[in-house]
């Protein structure tokens, strides 16, 4: 059973980090890329940053230069860095796994509470 855990998330002032994590299992996770998603209350979903197998990383242009992705893959993990939080970055976060190969599969977690407040 293939499972997505995220932890990390939490309440932080406007200007403060946290570092988002996100454990696999089930899965041979060095055939999947990575991503994080995020939804605001009353948005739709989405994409924050994705790293792929390789190691190639990419940024929502509002998160560019203050978040970053990185992945362990001894550790199947995931991390999100993310620094100079500002309220519009409240939202829930989740994992998801795409795998490279064909046929593709799709996974999500959870998903973990960010609030940015003063």
């Amino acid at each position: 059973q293939v499972q997505l855990v995220e932890s990390g998330g939490g309440l932080v002032q406007p200007g403060g980090s946290l570092r988002l994590s996100c454990v696999a299992s089930g899965l041979t996770f060095d055939y999947y890329a990575i991503g994080w998603f995020r939804q605001a209350p009353g948005k739709e979903r989405e994409l924050v940053a994705t790293v792929t197998t390789g190691g190639t990383m990419k940024y929502a242009d509002s998160v560019k230069g203050r978040f970053t992705i990185s992945r362990a893959n001894p550790e199947n993990t995931v991390y999100l860095q993310m620094n100079s939080l500002q309220p519009e970055d409240t939202a829930v976060y989740y994992c998801n796994a795409v795998s490279i190969a064909k046929p593709r599969y799709m996974y999500w977690g959870q998903g973990t509470q960010v609030t940015v407040s003063s």
